[in-house]
């Protein structure tokens, strides 16, 4: 008998609709502990803000954008189209939609010197990837040692459980080179 218990469950993009998945403050505060965040830094899938909160709360002036208004932003756009980074940002700092993950991925690295992304483990797996993880300033990769409380859908009304995904926070910097560097780090304190 095949066990599916440790298999993905996969949803329409039509029942995700903008795929917002917001992110556990624990994961933005176990970045904090092991990552040096430029002071201002850029978060273009702001959403409600889960990110924003944690890192105004550390003192980082952050600039929050999304492709839809979710209240407290400086300014909606669609990230994608963005030709240069916002007066004042050092950084970029996400979880983006896991449907463009290599797209915000890439973009981002063509307009910016540090950029991090909390993205799937799985993510280092591709062939298709190999120029963005390959020889373009990936410097280290923060693994969670515990899979990280579920990140649910806005608006989901199902079953609540833990997260069936491994996620690690991803950072590149423009000047790196050589092998990345991975850790193993905790959302626990």
């Amino acid at each position: 008998m095949l066990d599916h218990s440790c298999q993905v469950q996969r949803h329409p993009l039509s029942e995700r609709g903008f795929d917002l998945y917001q992110t556990p403050p624990c994961a933005v505060e176990a970045l904090l502990r092991v990552e040096k965040i430029p002071h201002c830094i850029w978060e273009p899938c702001a959403g409600p803000g889960a990110i924003v909160r944690v890192l105004r709360a550390q003192g980082h002036a952050v600039i929050a954008s999304d492709l839809i208004d979710y209240g407290d932003l400086h300014f909606v756009r669609d990230f994608l189209g963005e030709i240069g980074m916002p007066a004042g940002a050092e950084g970029i700092l996400t979880n983006p939609p896991f449907q463009l993950a290599e797209k915000f991925v890439a973009h981002a690295l063509e307009l910016c010197p540090k950029v991090v992304m909390l993205l799937r483990l799985a993510f280092l797996e591709s062939e298709r990837r190999r120029d963005i993880l390959e020889d373009r300033g990936l410097a280290r990769i923060h693994v969670f040692r515990k899979r990280l409380p579920m990140m649910h859908r806005a608006s989901w009304e199902g079953r609540k459980a833990n997260s069936g995904m491994a996620f690690a926070w991803f950072c590149w910097e423009r000047n790196h080179t050589g092998l990345a560097t991975v850790n193993r780090i905790s959302w626990e304190r």
